[in-house]
């Protein structure tokens, strides 16, 4: 089993801290190994995708911006209407997914709010301070048999500041415990980000970040649903904000 997590952006990134959680805090205890090895197979995947996405054009953001698919062009849900997984409500909801010759993309994108808010949304911040309402997060998915590349795009944070993300097992609710415990490819007791996806990042002086995380193996049908941002970067933290995300295992032909 393999991984390879990169972090992008300005600004110098933080390591990752190995604290265990206290009361309001992940349980996870934090084991500091990582893997380093790419997965070429998702570069031929990338490829495939590539010719469907020239023709099926480019999505869109909840900000109407592009949005840069696997290998730097767009795609839109050609492969039928988009889907809600967090209950259909949220207008500031936009979701996206292609599939093609067993390799699958996904785009989900949201804007911020408290639970609770009159306009629903499926984005939740917990903490307006560290997650203000009205910012954006954009996470995509790209899959197929040798793989699982997870991106994401954050907008309207705190500028200058280290923050922790991982994919989470069940979706956002006004209880920041909802979304359950990280996604782990094999139950363990350790959080470690071989064995699961972490997505830490650091925001340059505009309060944008950007994370991804490539790993050799695919998600469960139905077990990630989530990403939790915390107030800080390693295995644990405080849950300042999630976002449900309708994340998959790889196309099927």
């Amino acid at each position: 089993m393999t991984a390879w997590m990169v972090r992008t952006g300005h600004g110098s990134a933080h390591p990752n801290s190995g604290r265990r959680g206290t009361a309001g805090r992940e349980d996870d205890a934090v084991s500091r190994g990582r893997g380093v090895s790419r997965v070429p197979g998702l570069l031929a995947g990338t490829a495939a995708l590539l010719a469907l996405a020239c023709g099926v054009g480019v999505a869109h953001g909840a900000d109407g911006g592009a949005s840069d698919a696997p290998g730097g062009h767009g795609a839109h849900g050609a492969a039928g209407p988009a889907q809600e997984p967090g209950g259909g409500g949220d207008p500031s909801r936009t979701d996206d997914v292609a599939a093609v010759g067993g390799s699958s993309w996904m785009r989900a994108a949201g804007v911020f709010s408290p639970p609770g808010s009159f306009v629903p949304s499926d984005a939740l911040t917990y903490d307006t301070r560290l997650v203000p309402a009205g910012a954006r997060i954009e996470v995509t998915q790209f899959a197929d048999p040798s793989g699982t590349r997870v991106g994401a795009r954050l907008r309207g944070l705190l500028p200058g500041r280290a923050y922790g993300m991982h994919v989470h097992t069940s979706p956002c609710g006004a209880d920041p415990a909802a979304a359950g415990p990280h996604y782990q490819h094999r139950p363990a007791a350790t959080a470690d980000p071989v064995n699961e996806v972490w997505l830490d990042f650091r925001t340059d002086e505009e309060g944008d970040g950007r994370a991804e995380a490539l790993h050799g193996w695919g998600f469960r049908e139905g077990g990630a649903r989530s990403v939790i941002i915390h107030d800080r970067q390693g295995g644990a933290g405080e849950r300042a904000a999630c976002f449900t995300v309708p994340f998959g295992p790889h196309g099927q032909d």
